[in-house]
């Protein structure tokens, strides 16, 4: 019987995205690379458990979920979250950012110092810019005045970030315009924390990274996976990855795969086989959205 394995994640890399399995095994994506892989017939999905710790009972968990934890072990994953604000504690020092993931998609958020820009690649954020850094709370203050002065949002979902990938401006200085203005504005505003030392603006880009950027940009993606499901295979080529998100050319065009949906599963390699799993249209841009602010 062909080797299992289970996903535990996308992880992004100083050179790129790398699939990372259960028991240490490391997978790295380049784009041009083929990935594909299948669920054997009469696979189950189970709760990938909370905090390095299995879900005691392997509960049964839905196929579209992207978190892939039961109930019970969710709420335990949260409860021990720098999210949840229930690590006040918490030593380390943290940056404050502003990331921006298309016209008029620009949120606030917090990260450990020690991650660097690990964080922003993790979410697909196509350009970004620190605004400070120090203690936690801190910076958890601080998050929460651009929130409140500014109205910027601290998440945006990832079917917002997808819709706009196609319709990108074209330079890295348009791209970087939206968040350098709102730089500008919160560095203006009163009420800093003295503790959280400010930086000044410079932006990040990633477009390039993620192969989304003038002539490394691919073809734009058609359909999204909606779930995978036992017996169903997907493969294609890797043309781009954002975030969660792989980018695949197969027969139906290009499909985006989010890798959220893939752990939990038995995984098995495969080859030329079919786009077999559910599917959905993408939800695409009209075109430029109106800024938040």
């Amino acid at each position: 019987m062909a080797q299992a394995w289970k996903c535990a994640g996308l992880r992004w890399a100083v050179d790129g995205p790398v699939l990372t399995w259960v028991g240490g095994r490391r997978s790295v994506l380049a784009r041009g690379k083929r990935v594909a892989f299948g669920v054997a017939e009469g696979g189950v999905r189970t709760c990938v458990g909370a905090r390095g710790h299995a879900c005691p009972v392997r509960a049964g968990v839905t196929g579209r979920s992207t978190g892939a934890r039961c109930e019970e072990c969710a709420r335990l994953d949260r409860a021990h979250s720098v999210a949840a604000d229930t690590m006040a504690d918490d030593p380390r020092p943290y940056h404050v950012y502003l990331a921006w993931f298309g016209p008029g998609l620009v949120k606030v958020g917090i990260t450990a110092y020690e991650r660097g820009s690990a964080r922003l690649l993790e979410q697909g954020a196509v350009c970004f810019s620190w605004l400070g850094h120090g203690p936690l709370m801190a910076a958890r203050r601080t998050e929460e005045l651009l929130r409140a002065a500014l109205g910027v949002p601290d998440r945006i979902p990832y079917a917002h970030k997808r819709a706009v990938r196609a319709i990108l401006p074209e330079s890295e200085a348009e791209r970087a315009a939206e968040i350098a203005g709102l730089h500008a504005r919160a560095v203006a505003l009163g009420g800093w924390p003295e503790a959280l030392t400010p930086e000044p603006f410079r932006g990040v880009d990633h477009a390039g990274v993620f192969g989304i950027d003038g002539a490394e940009r691919g073809p734009a993606a058609v359909a999204e996976v909606a779930e995978l499901v036992a017996g169903g295979a997907i493969g294609g080529e890797l043309v781009a990855a954002a975030g969660p998100d792989l980018h695949l050319a197969t027969e139906r065009g290009v499909v985006v795969l989010d890798t959220r949906l893939m752990t939990g599963w038995e995984l098995l390699a495969a080859e030329g086989e079919p786009c077999a799993v559910p599917v959905r249209e993408l939800r695409r841009a009209a075109g430029v959205q109106e800024g938040l602010f």
